[in-house]
């Protein structure tokens, strides 16, 4: 069990650098969300590839409340056959092209109140960068969630010589390592571990708690998604139709 017990770890370790250094961050993207879903704005969260996971942490998840929407674009991330249809070759093409991320911002209608997260390891790819860019011009605030190890080494993929640590107002630095994998193992050219799912879910998952905290303490008590695994429970079911109606409302200024 020594790589079973190396990586638990390695992983523990980087969720207390979490808590040490990126308190203040977590704060301060709180305030924005929870100004932003007391106003009746939206919360996005957009992350291609594997990041697009940690939208799906936020929301529909259990606990979750309306105002967050994950902005899951499936060419981008739908690659779990690898080769053939629906593979991962398109979508490492597809994140390279400036202008992608443009014409999904064209089809949404954001409002004064709304504000967007960014999920990258990396934070270099172009779609990254120019999602961030497309949301500040159009006047959101951007929380960027990234490896700022990672992100600060490596040399910027998008035109403008960018990366999302340089187009966010608030970055939580997810304090993996280059690369994500932090387990060595001899006879192995590559490191295996990856740990920014670890560390983006606790990140995702404090924002959230924070933010339902702040939201009650402001008279503005959330919807809630209730757990849907209880059947039959009849409170559980009206919380969750009450759920679906108010995340459609939610959304009616997207469309307007």
């Amino acid at each position: 069990m020594n790589g079973a017990i190396a990586y638990f770890e390695k992983a523990a370790a980087l969720l207390e650098n979490l808590r040490r250094n990126e308190l203040e961050n977590i704060s301060r993207a709180a305030s924005i969300c929870t100004g932003s879903i007391a106003k009746g704005g939206l919360v996005f969260l957009f992350g291609n590839g594997h990041s697009r996971m940690m939208c799906e942490e936020m929301t529909p998840r259990q606990g979750c409340f309306t105002g967050w929407v994950a902005l899951v674009e499936l060419a981008l991330s739908n690659h779990a056959n690898i080769v053939g249809s629906n593979g991962l070759r398109a979508p490492l093409l597809l994140e390279k092209y400036e202008g992608y991320a443009g014409e999904i911002l064209k089809g949404f209608a954001f409002g004064p109140h709304d504000a967007f997260i960014v999920i990258s390891t990396s934070g270099i790819r172009p779609v990254i960068v120019e999602m961030a860019m497309g949301a500040r011009s159009r006047g959101l605030p951007v929380i960027g969630v990234v490896s700022r190890q990672h992100c600060e080494q490596s040399a910027a993929a998008h035109s403008s010589g960018k990366k999302l640590i340089d187009v966010s107002d608030v970055v939580i630095d997810n304090q993996c390592p280059p690369g994500d994998c932090v387990h060595e193992i001899e006879g192995l050219e590559w490191r295996t571990g990856p740990t920014s799912t670890v560390t983006g879910a606790m990140i995702i998952n404090m924002l959230r708690c924070e933010v339902a905290e702040r939201l009650v303490a402001l008279g503005k008590k959330p919807v809630m998604l209730p757990s849907h695994q209880f059947v039959g429970h009849a409170s559980a079911a009206q919380a969750l139709e009450e759920f679906y109606e108010a995340y459609r409302r939610s959304l009616a200024h997207l469309y307007a």
